[in-house]
């Protein structure tokens, strides 16, 4: 008996200590314990997502893959795999599982070795949120009291739902919604047993455990998911021996984008990082939506492609990217498994996919093609293949497949659409070697609807759409004009179109501005002048007008004054500009004068979704709350798009034609853009001296754009033996006939065609003080006739001419250089 009683008094002391001792270890490591109240208002980290307009996915950015989820919209399987498997009394215990702790300490005991972690999945939680993974005494008391304060804080659904999205299944991706995207590209209720087993057992170890890199230790791990399920009566053998048995399947997913537009991604990360900081923006859970139209975005893309690669065409075939083997030098064929395994280690770029040739015959050719197998190449794939000898020169015409190609080339495929719509066809292709931009913007709020700036992303994350300042060539010369019509000048003005021949005592040698092509037809109306694109008329203009006033004028289209230079040289497109300002600049046209700012972030929301901003953009419009600044009279901007009008309908704009073009009359080809806007459409080419930089822009009342296409000053690797030949030391020029008409328009068609009906676009119409006069179209003057000799033109209220024609007067003399009486 006297035993017995010490015993329990020894007992009651040991318990009193053991209390005193928990006790004085939580009044000492309490100061250094973490505040666990945010926990009920936790905001978990989430990528930003960019979207376009109408909801498809671009982009996300973001460290953290995390796509949360509720509890109850978790699989009960999945539910069911990480209780059986991380801690099986989770609903039974407060925080800390005595059963699971005793069992540690018996391991420790028995073994001398910290074999068993006893964590509960609310340790587990607490460890993630606050604490590191390091085995420490001194960090498992701290989450043991953490999980203690959770268990108080939160129930148990919380706890768990909280730990679903918190915990990290490796790849970056964090929590079941994210791992459940990357390892098998699904949302949670379409996974199979086995991948949400292969999930719930990666959290014990996400490197090592991993099905992607480690698939043979995963699919161990998943067995052991499974047995545990089964042993807690959640799965059946069957069930169990079913997914037990199923292959991997698992690989790495990204985010699912269904539209790729990367330069515009680009823009928007970097203005959200302006606007939030990188690590808010990154993992803020924002939303972004842009202002561009998913299948007008890919319309850009896919005209810059086609227009580039239709140039290259033109211009020969420069080979294969490399030979793998040939008869020649005895090398042996390479097996399709061979091939196969080659052209895994090889990536598409932009529109063309690797491909190497295995028989040649005839005029056919069967290739293997990565990702997709054996393709027959017809002859109508290749027969543009005459070999390149410059940019001037090409190779006569192949004859056969055995002239452009051999077994063991490989060489590039870009898929083609055929005259089945529903079909498409390979074609032989190779990198194009200049590059390309498209700008567009809806000119009533500079609402970006496209930008592309470039081939490829993957080659070049220079955007020239925004970056790249280019000499503008002739696109300069609307701006211009402009500052002419602000001088009382008209439509019907007559300039001199004849040589100038200007002697620079400083220089020692003489100034000749030449028209392209270098042709000269005399006195010259302005409206035919522009479309026409007359050089040495421009420069009449900038005498007339002065130099210092035209760049005072040109800078009003949204550039920096330091930047217009203060010569005559400005007439010829001098002036360097990015796309997205040529399209400012010409939105001003478009909508009646007014200066937009162009913007791209139509609204954000939050990760609740929840709208924190939406775009207030600065109107065309004078009467509206909030207008953009008007840089030129309504007036003004309807002269200068009718020029501009004429450079497309030419001498064909009015019900007689006299016989002319304007330099963009393959407009009038395209049928799509004829019959969406009619004649109501306005552009202007643009093609540098040196044929470096070729432009088109061009307008409807709805949509202004933008084309540039020209070479990167950067270097070319001149042996072409890689994926990715770059371009030559010297300035590579657009040459072999090329100019803005030939080389940017069309890219500027292709987009347009598919553009224009996504936005609502109407006539030109006459502004207030707008008078339509009929004046003879060699003098400019009045006119009593009304044949092919006369038309009705458009003046400014008061600058109508008040002299009628002399129809008998000889005006042959006036055609001489430098004639001062025009300019």
């Amino acid at each position: 008996m006297k035993f017995f009683k010490r015993f329990i008094l020894a007992l009651l002391v040991l318990a009193v200590l053991g209390v005193a001792a928990v006790g004085a270890l939580y009044l000492y490591v309490k100061p250094e314990l973490p505040s666990v109240a945010t926990l009920r208002d936790v905001e978990l980290q989430t990528p930003m997502q960019v979207f376009t307009q109408d909801g498809e996915l671009i982009s996300q950015f973001g460290e953290k893959r995390r796509i949360p989820v509720d509890l109850e919209d978790v699989p009960q399987s999945m539910v069911d795999a990480f209780l059986a498997t991380e801690d099986s009394r989770f609903y039974q215990h407060i925080g800390v599982d005595p059963i699971g702790v005793m069992r540690a300490v018996w391991v420790l005991v028995t073994t001398g070795e910290i074999k068993e972690g006893a964590s509960t999945i609310t340790m587990q939680l607490a460890r993630n949120f606050f604490l590191s993974f390091d085995r420490a005494w001194m960090r498992k008391i701290k989450e043991t009291f953490i999980a203690l304060h959770i268990e108080q804080l939160l129930d148990k659904d919380e706890i768990l739902e909280l730990y679903l999205n918190k915990i990290t299944f490796g790849h970056r991706a964090f929590g079941v919604g994210a791992a459940a995207q990357v390892y098998y590209g699904k949302s949670l209720d379409e996974l199979t047993l086995a991948q949400i087993a292969t999930i719930a057992g990666l959290p014990k170890a996400p490197s090592n455990l991993n099905p992607i890199s480690n698939p043979d230790a995963s699919k161990a791990r998943r067995r052991v998911v499974l047995l545990r399920m089964l042993d807690e009566k959640k799965i059946t053998r069957e069930q169990f021996d079913q997914a037990a048995d199923a292959p991997v399947t698992a690989r790495r997913h990204g985010a699912e984008v269904t539209v790729n537009a990367p330069y515009l991604a680009e823009m928007v990360r970097q203005q959200m990082i302006d606007r939030y900081g990188e690590e808010e923006a990154y993992n803020g859970g924002y939303n972004v939506y842009t202002t561009v139209k998913s299948d007008v975005q890919l319309a850009a893309r896919q005209a810059v492609w086609d227009n580039l690669h239709a140039y290259d065409e033109r211009h020969g075939y420069r080979g294969p990217v490399s030979v793998l083997w040939s008869e020649a030098d005895g090398r042996a064929a390479l097996s399709s498994n061979e091939i196969t395994r080659y052209l895994e280690k090889l990536k598409s770029v932009g529109a063309v996919i690797p491909a190497v040739v295995v028989e040649v015959e005839g005029q056919t050719a069967t290739v293997m093609a990565k990702d997709v197998g054996r393709v027959t190449l017809p002859w109508e794939s290749m027969h543009w293949a005459r070999e390149y000898l410059n940019e001037e020169r090409q190779g006569p015409p192949p004859e056969s497949a055995a002239d452009i190609m051999a077994a063991g080339h490989v060489i590039w495929l870009r898929r083609v659409a055929a005259k089945d719509e529903n079909n498409a066809v390979w074609r032989l292709a190779q990198l194009p070697e200049p590059s390309s931009a498209i700008a567009s913007l809806r000119p009533s709020d500079g609402a970006v609807a496209a930008v592309v700036g470039g081939y490829s992303f993957a080659l070049s994350q220079y955007n020239r759409a925004l970056q790249a300042e280019r000499q503008v060539g002739s696109n300069i010369k609307p701006l211009i004009y402009s500052a002419a019509f602000e001088q009382d000048l008209t439509l019907a003005t007559l300039v001199n179109d004849a040589p100038i021949n200007q002697w620079n005592p400083g220089s020692g040698i003489a100034w000749r501005p030449k028209n392209s092509p270098d042709v000269y037809e005399g006195p010259i109306r302005l409206r035919k002048a522009l479309a026409k694109s007359k050089n040495v008329v421009s420069v009449r203009l900038i005498r007339e007008v002065g130099v210092k006033q035209t760049a005072d004028h040109i800078a009003k289209f949204g550039l920096d004054r330091s930047e217009v230079p203060e010569n005559e040289s400005i007439s010829l497109g001098s002036l360097s500009m990015t796309p997205m300002q040529v399209a400012r600049a010409y939105a001003a046209f478009a909508n009646g004068g007014f200066l937009v700012d162009p913007y791209v972030i139509e609204r954000i929301e939050d990760r609740n979704g929840e709208v924190i901003f939406n775009a207030e953009p600065k109107l065309a419009c004078v009467d509206c709350d909030n207008p953009a600044p008007q840089i030129i009279s309504e007036q003004n901007a309807f002269l200068v798009a009718q020029a501009m009008n004429s450079a497309v309908w030419g001498g064909g704009s009015w019900a007689h034609n006299t016989g002319w073009n304007g330099t963009s009359w393959r407009i009038q080809r395209s049928k799509p853009i004829v019959n969406e806007v009619g004649r109501s459409i306005a552009g202007k080419t643009g093609t540098t001296n040196d044929v470096r930089d070729t432009w088109f822009s061009g307008f409807t009342t709805g949509l202004v754009t933008t084309t540039w296409v020209g070479f990167d000053d950067v270097s070319r690797q001149l042996g072409r033996t890689t994926m990715n030949p770059l371009l030559d030391s010297k300035q590579q020029a657009i040459s072999g006939g090329e100019a803005g008409a030939k080389t940017a328009l069309p890219g500027w068609i292709l987009f347009m065609e598919k553009a224009l009906p996504r936005y609502e676009s109407g006539n030109m119409m006459i502004p207030p003080g707008v008078v339509n006069v009929r004046i003879d179209l060699e003098t400019g003057k009045l006119s009593h006739l009304t044949d092919h000799t006369t038309r009705f033109e458009y003046f400014i209220d008061g600058t109508e001419p008040t002299e009628y024609a002399d129809t008998q007067k000889d005006n042959g003399d006036i055609f001489k250089e430098d004639d001062s009486e025009l300019f």
